[in-house]
Order: C-alpha cells, then structure tokens, then sequence
C-alpha cells in the first residue's frame, strides 16, 4: 500500500508540472486537462480528474488515496514551443518510452528552459510584422518604415516596462502610448502620411490574438469560467492598448 501511493504522489507531480507549464504557455484549458488526464491513465491511473481556471489548478485521482491538489499560476504568457514539448513528452509517456522519474526530469528540463528566440530578435520581427501588416491594410509603401519603426519601439517598451513593472496592462499602455507619439512625430516630419493606418499596423504585435482565440476556443468547449476570465483579460487588454493611443492623441 504504501509503495501504490508513493507512486501515486509521482505520478500527481508529473500531472500537475505538465499542467502548469501548459497553462503558463498559453495552451487551451481543455487542451491542459485532457493531457493530465492522458497522463495519468498512461500510468494507471484512470480515476483522475482535472479543473481549471487561468490562475489555478486542481487534480485529484480517486484510487487508492483520494489525493487531491491545488498549484497557482502566477504568470502567463505565450510559448508554443513548450506546448509542444510537453505533448511530446505525453505521446511519450503513453507509448510506454518514459518512466515516471524520466517523464518528471525530462518536464522539469523543459521548464527550465529559456525562450526559444532571443529578445533582440523577437523586436525585430514585430518591427518587421508592422510592416507587413500596414501593406496588409492597403497602406503605402513610403509608410512602411514610420510603420516598422513605431512598432519596434512600441514592442522595446512593452518588454522592457514588464520587467520595471510587473503589471501586465501598464506595459501594453507604455507600449501603446509610444507607439502614438512616434507615429504623430513621424508623420509631422514628413516621414509617413497616412496616420491612422501606421499606428494601427503598429500596435496589431500588442493585440493579444491568441488570448483571444483560446477564450472563444474554451467557450465552445464548455469551459466558460476559464473562456470568460480569457475574454476579460483580453479585453483589458485590449483596452490598455486603445487608452495609450486615445491619451496621447489628446495631449500632442
């Protein structure tokens, strides 16, 4: 009894490490469940059961010990990269190629890793994604650059106002409010001339897109605390966004 319930203490690590770093990567509350629940039937135990919202976890397994557990999420972002590890790591796990202290060491490493793209070029092609989406917008060329430069600086803000303050919104309204100001400065100086369309395409690397997609995506999937707690969140923030441009086009 007592060896079936150390086993079943390793096996609710695993499950709730898989979750966390799913969860904090952006992934799907029915996509997080479903792959705790494929975990822990991989290692026999079938009685499990999973719920969640975007702050928290909670897992429990009936048999043998009724063990019940609960992991806060803190932070959240979006990291397809670790999404796809820790799916291989299930495929893994129920192809029977991973024990569990394998599976648990191989999640922790996977944890532990850093951002598989470096800042620098992570502005840069939110730079280049303005860009690409003022042509997108039926803009002109000559307001490529204006575009592609507010967007850089926009997303240099953003990331580096989040590690000042670890207020998600308030870097996205820094982020918003530069990107204003450089687009009003730029197109004073005759550098661009098409206002509206340059800060536009470059706020569109701010816009949480996938937040919102896996809100809609958790709504129609029946999780509607965890679907409308991503709505909101993404309206906040799209609001923080909309509050940064409507503050400086009301000053300059």
């Amino acid at each position: 009894m007592e060896e079936l319930l150390r086993r079943e203490h390793e096996v609710m690590k695993v499950c709730l490490l898989a979750g966390k770093i799913m969860l904090e990567s952006g992934a799907e509350t029915y996509r997080v469940e479903d792959t705790m629940v494929r975990i822990a039937a991989a290692f026999g135990l079938d009685n499990s059961h999973s719920y969640m919202t975007p702050t928290g976890i909670i897992f429990s397994i009936e048999e043998p010990s009724h063990m019940t557990r609960l992991i806060r999420i803190a932070s959240r972002t979006t990291n397809l990269y670790r999404i796809d590890r820790v799916n291989s790591i299930s495929r893994s796990i129920h192809l029977g190629e991973l024990t569990v202290t394998e599976a648990f060491r191989a999640l922790q490493e996977t944890e532990r890793e850093k951002p598989n793209y470096p800042s620098w070029l992570m502005i840069l092609m939110a730079a280049v994604v303005s860009g690409c989406f003022l042509l997108m917008f039926n803009g002109t060329w000559e307001d490529v650059l204006p575009a592609v430069l507010a967007g850089g600086l926009g997303y240099i803000t953003a990331v580096s106002m989040e590690k000042v303050v670890p207020v998600r919104f308030f870097a996205e309204f820094s982020g918003a409010l530069i990107i204003g100001m450089t687009s009003v400065w730029l197109v004073r100086a005759g550098l661009g001339r098409h206002l509206d369309l340059i800060m536009i395409s470059s706020v569109m690397p701010l816009v949480p897109g996938l937040m919102i997609t896996n809100a809609i995506r958790d709504l129609m999937a029946g999780h509607l605390i965890s679907g409308l707690s991503k709505g909101a969140e993404a309206f906040i923030t799209s609001f923080a966004i909309g509050a940064g441009i409507a503050f400086m086009l009301t000053f300059l």
